[in-house]
């Protein structure tokens, strides 16, 4: 859009929306989800509240998407404040119990460059190291051996058992590219594998697959109605590329599976 308006957030403010919630009780809480963010104020609060909230829950799982940044055509740029790195990296991501970086995200947190599969495994267990016992890298530029028609994203899943020793499941996706720019595909991502890992807590594979393959339902039904209002020929803007969630609503409920994953 050309135009957009209203205010970032920051800490005093959201300090004061969470006592408001204190006060009435409500903040009794299972998950908290947290995505883009441009102020390290508001980011160091967050993980005052999370803490405070697993106090009081032990249980909660905090699922946070770091966004900063993205790859375009292989040349990776921050679209946050540059100062909100180190508050991710040393603060935020060890309160974490998923985190949902694309691949830029994983190199920036972890201060290393991904040119192979081999290499975004070993920088899943470093981001594991930092305290996150799911790493999902939502997109990369990893060949697919699918073919260049198709999108990578990884998942490793790492549970210790009861005596100490640690067991990781790690997955490979491979998804149809789609043909456009969205605006909130990491999002509903995000969103979507929080449900569906509180669904299968044990099964990073079919987690994945009804994440993934709801996220192809909600584009390939963009796209199409995208294209439809744009008219023959024409190529859809930001407006029409909406992603169509309402419509989509049985697809992100209860997903037919479209998108396999691999257990690697």
């Amino acid at each position: 859009y050309a135009h957009w308006k209203g205010q970032v957030l920051n800490s005093d403010e959201l300090h004061e929306l969470y006592e408001g919630l204190k006060l009435n009780k409500v903040n009794q809480y299972d998950y908290v989800l947290t995505g883009y963010t441009r102020d390290t104020s508001f980011l160091e609060m967050v993980v005052d509240i999370v803490q405070e909230l697993k106090q009081q829950n032990s249980d909660l799982v905090y699922v946070c998407d770091p966004v900063m940044g993205d790859k375009w055509n292989g040349e990776g740029s921050m679209y946050v404040p540059k100062d909100l790195l180190p508050v991710y990296r040393d603060k935020v991501v060890p309160v974490a119990d998923i985190i949902t970086p694309n691949q830029f995200e994983a190199e920036l947190l972890t201060g290393r460059k991904i040119h192979t599969e081999k290499e975004a495994l070993e920088v899943m267990d470093m981001l594991h190291a930092m305290g996150p016992e799911t790493v999902v890298i939502t997109s990369s530029d990893l060949q697919a051996p699918l073919g260049n028609d198709y999108l990578i994203a990884l998942g490793s899943h790492r549970k210790t058992k009861a005596d100490g020793t640690k067991i990781t499941q790690r997955i490979r996706v491979e998804s149809p590219k789609v043909d456009a720019v969205f605006v909130g595909t990491g999002d509903l991502f995000a969103a979507m594998l929080l449900a569906w890992t509180h669904k299968h807590p044990n099964n990073l594979k079919v987690a994945c697959e009804k994440t993934v393959s709801a996220m192809q339902h909600v584009l390939q039904r963009t796209i199409k109605s995208a294209k439809a209002q744009a008219g023959e020929g024409n190529k859809p803007n930001s407006a029409q590329l909406e992603l169509r969630m309402v419509q989509s609503r049985r697809d992100i409920e209860n997903p037919e599976i479209i998108v396999k994953a691999t257990v690697l």
